[in-house]
């Protein structure tokens, strides 16, 4: 992401005026007049647009990318120019593995950024090629894990799972952060309670904003929460790579991603692109839910992506009246579910006012009331969490080293 301060009035037409200065990839015309240029997106300062060009050009089409972004970025009232390549392929066209038509390009290295490699290396960096399959996935700096809270629809409560899931981790003694993967509607700055824009800490890197000792980087923090977000499926991938890799997080034990429901692009493109420990999918007890969550868990397991295990939220309701206790939502569906595919059940969160109105206001149970009820319930689900991810590792290192024969 590029910030730079600035004043005045933006439209869209200014942009396209500005954008028309920058040659296409054969410097006959223009990217505008080429039609390479996407609907371009403002909101209070921020502008984000993407270019097509051929896929097999990427790498060299690069510093296209940087001069519309330049030109942008310097013009009167931008704060931020988030601009992304993405690949339109002839029919027929060979397309990488995995990668979703329209997805961001991203340039492979060149051999002098690779470096040159010694020729008795080369046999064993040969031997130790990934193999069609295998997940050489670059990892983001200073992160041990990564988890991924997902359903398969809205309205489940993910957004307030995850928020507490995060803070029951932290209280159970680890360093936690939080990305919010849900672009078009990011709830974690309201839940942690934190304002504020990110400040750039060198080039391109921004510091992430923090809330309860949790390190948070959300959307929501660049762009108003009542300001919809109309994007297409290669600017959404665009933004959460940077929120991602763009972010000093520090050293963290675990980064919890809070990711949009559904499975589309942003949900399939971090699966195969983020180095996931593993993912939590979250879901209520009824049998609609339920079958959106198994979609979202399958797509987990066909990109190997473990899954960590289900949630079952608004499980059982308890009349603070009455005492009495009441499925409205039905119960036990998840645990059930669970039990079929062969995967952990973490877990029954109640439906529970308290939890509502606390989420509400930017209190988790888990800060204001750590040795309540609801807050021991995420923190069991928590051990649980970190329990299977020690218990990956374990099985790691049970797995005998390949013998590797240099030539």
């Amino acid at each position: 992401m590029f910030w730079k301060k600035g004043s005045g009035v933006l439209s869209k037409d200014a942009v396209l005026k500005e954008l028309s200065k920058v040659k296409g990839p054969d410097l006959k015309d223009d990217i505008v007049s080429l039609g390479l240029v996407s609907d371009v997106f403002i909101s209070d300062g921020r502008v984000a647009f993407s270019i097509t060009v051929p896929a097999e050009r990427a790498q060299q089409l690069e510093p296209l990318r940087q001069a519309a972004e330049k030109v942008v970025s310097q013009m009167p009232g931008v704060e931020k120019a988030m601009v992304a390549l993405t690949a339109e392929r002839a029919p027929g066209a060979k397309q990488a593995a995995g990668a979703p038509a329209g997805s961001p390009v991203r340039p492979a290295p060149s051999a002098a950024q690779a470096g040159s490699v010694p020729p008795p290396m080369q046999a064993r960096a040969r031997a130790q090629a990934p193999k069609a399959g295998d997940t050489q996935k670059p990892g983001v700096p200073g992160v041990k894990k990564i988890i991924a809270v997902a359903s398969g629809k809205g309205g489940v409560g993910k957004s307030t799972t995850t928020c507490n899931l995060a803070l029951a981790l932290q209280a159970n003694g680890l360093k936690v952060g939080v990305l919010d993967a849900d672009i078009y509607g990011p709830s974690i700055p309201r839940l942690f309670r934190v304002t504020g824009k990110p400040e750039p800490v060198s080039g391109r890197i921004l510091k992430p904003l923090e809330g309860y000792g949790v390190k948070v980087m959300s959307m929501g923090f660049l762009v108003d929460e009542e300001t919809p977000m109309i994007w297409r499926g290669p600017m959404v991938i665009s933004a959460i790579t940077q929120m991602l890799r763009e972010v000093a997080w520090g050293d963290l034990d675990v980064l919890v991603v809070d990711m949009p429901p559904g499975t589309g692009d942003a949900q399939l493109t971090m699966a195969q692109n983020v180095p996931l420990a593993g993912a939590v999918i979250v879901s209520t007890p009824q049998d609609l839910a339920l079958i959106d969550a198994r979609k979202g868990l399958n797509m987990f397991r066909r990109v190997d992506v473990p899954v960590l295990g289900i949630v079952e939220n608004m499980s059982y309701f308890l009349c603070p009246d009455c005492g009495g206790r009441h499925d409205i939502f039905g119960h036990g569906g998840a645990k059930a579910e669970a039990e079929k595919l062969g995967v952990p059940f973490l877990g029954e969160v109640p439906l529970d006012m308290a939890i509502r109105e606390k989420s509400d206001a930017g209190t988790p149970v888990v800060v204001t009331d750590p040795d309540g009820p609801h807050a021991g319930v995420y923190k069991e689900i928590a051990a649980r969490v970190w329990g299977e991810l020690e218990r990956q590792d374990a099985d790691a290192e049970r797995v005998p080293p390949k013998i590797v024969i240099e030539d």
